[in-house]
């Protein structure tokens, strides 16, 4: 999360964990692959050039890195094979800075992954086949086929809102494997990857498998990525305190992750058998590559959220998640969501508050400011207010909660509850102050790719992973292993170190 001159935006959910279903694979794939797509319409490369720059915006703009040519090329190189341009050229590849396992594209040939993703592949294979999925997704054009019956209302919740996309359910991207935490960023983004169905999610499968074979890759590597996926899917959920809180295939369009994994690999069955992956390469590339998040943006440690830079901290309840974006952090659990910003505070506390719920609320509704209470957290003065709000999912308990930092800067959470609740107080006066000290000590995270050597052991390489909780479940998910999965020698893998 950093601060710009851009105050009290907040964010749209724009990931959900998705699966497919695996009935008939190998017939379902052949036939939605079969099709061809046409080319980009003069339309739709209009609507991608005018949001382009509004999504850069909303992350951050492109990351500049060693990594990026890298990325661009192979992005460029696997689009190609959907014949929705005529060249490379036609296509624009973005890496984004950002800490969220995330890709997505926009018509008009955008594409998007992060560089958390890219460092979570393990082959130039991988990353193809999460970018074919994703410009899959625009061949099918899925979000012109969600956005044909939707409108911002019904896409945001109420009103046209935030508020209701924070109080709903997230957008899908890379259609991803399991459930539990939501990742947020703009809503730009998210009008364009809204939570695919089951059958898009296929689709899109689909198309990726059949351009990593145009391609000359092994076309099981999207399989392999969705499986290290699934893997760090359930690690983030163990990180947030959450269980395993997944919904049960019977009630959700978006089953067990397993089957999608395995739906993926009968998939590229159907095409010649291909062992390229280029792993070595790909290792090579992304070896020194920031991982985790960016200490000029905020860390998220565990249950805290720390920024070196602004000198604040704040600790998220057990049980919530907690995602850092560029304008804002989420923070989602099964008994409420929050979203922490920044403001500008001139001394009037009914404006900030007016402003904060206007923020979240939209242009087609207003939220009223009720009584504004004030308190002292930690030495900080701060107030609040809370107004019940009529949603789709019945009353929900909408509380500002801001902080007067100082020099015309006011930081908030606004949290959306059910009536009545409270799971965010002791959020609300966690609230402190970082010494100089502190803010020092916090150091960003690197990927380091080492070979294994005599005398190295899954336990021994996993110890070396820069976190104080699940190291070993960390090394496998980022190595894409297995439960039974060893190291052996001379074998190049993944650590995180400072």
């Amino acid at each position: 999360m950093h601060f710009s001159k851009k105050t009290l935006i907040l964010g749209g959910a724009i990931l959900s964990l998705a699966a497919v279903n695996t009935a008939t694979p190998v017939a379902a794939q052949k036939k939605s692959a079969a099709s061809v797509p046409k080319p980009f319409t003069a339309q739709e490369k209009s609507e991608g050039a005018k949001y382009h720059p509004e999504i850069l915006k909303e992350f951050g703009g492109a990351m500049q890195s060693p990594q990026t040519a890298y990325v661009v090329r192979v992005g460029k190189g696997i689009a190609v094979q959907s014949g929705l341009g005529n060249a490379e050229s036609d296509f624009t590849v973005t890496l984004l800075n950002s800490p969220v396992n995330n890709a997505f594209a926009i018509p008009g040939g955008y594409v998007y992954i992060t560089r958390q993703l890219v460092a979570l592949c393990n082959s130039e294979a991988e990353m193809a086949g999460v970018l074919g999925h994703e410009v899959g997704h625009t061949a099918a054009r899925h979000s012109q086929k969600r956005q044909k019956n939707a409108n911002w209302a019904n896409i945001l919740g109420i009103g046209g809102s935030i508020l209701g996309a924070v109080i709903g359910d997230s957008g899908g991207l890379l259609g991803a494997v399991g459930g539990g935490l939501k990742q947020y960023s703009g809503t730009l983004a998210q009008l364009f990857s809204l939570k695919y169905s089951r059958g898009q999610e296929e689709e899109a499968d689909d198309y990726g498998i059949r351009y990593l074979s145009k391609a000359g890759y092994d076309p099981s590597a999207l399989s392999s990525m969705l499986n290290s996926l699934a893997l760090q899917t359930a690690v983030d959920v163990r990180v947030a305190g959450m269980g395993d809180n997944r919904v049960p295939e019977w009630a959700s369009t978006h089953p067990d992750p397993a089957k999608r994994v395995v739906r993926a690999a009968n998939g590229a069955k159907a095409y010649p058998v291909n062992s390229v992956r280029k792993a070595d390469s790909h290792l090579a590339a992304i070896n020194g590559m920031l991982y985790g998040d960016d200490p000029a943006q905020g860390v998220v440690e565990g249950q805290e959220f720390l920024h070196p830079l602004i000198k604040l901290k704040f600790a998220a309840p057990t049980g919530f998640g907690m995602q850092n974006g560029t304008e804002a952090v989420s923070i989602n659990g099964n008994s409420g969501k929050a979203i922490f910003s920044q403001g500008n505070f001139t001394g009037d506390r009914q404006a900030y508050v007016a402003a904060a719920f206007k923020s979240v609320s939209g242009q087609n509704m207003s939220i009223p400011v009720g009584d504004i209470r004030q308190t002292t957290v930690n030495g900080i003065p701060a107030f609040y207010s809370s107004t019940i709000v009529n949603t789709q999912q019945g009353a929900r308990e909408v509380t500002v909660f801001a902080y007067e930092w100082g020099g015309n800067v006011g930081y908030h959470f606004v949290t959306i509850t059910a009536a009545n609740s409270s799971p965010f107080n002791s959020m609300f006066s966690s609230m402190a102050r970082l010494s100089d000290s502190q803010a020092a000590a916090i150091k960003p995270r690197k990927l380091r790719v080492v070979t294994v050597a005599k005398g190295d052991t899954l336990s021994t390489l996993s110890a070396r992973m820069a976190y104080t909780s699940l190291q070993t479940e960390r090394f496998r998910a980022l190595n894409g292993f297995s439960a039974n999965q060893n190291v052996t020698i001379g074998q190049k893998v993944k650590i995180v170190t400072y």
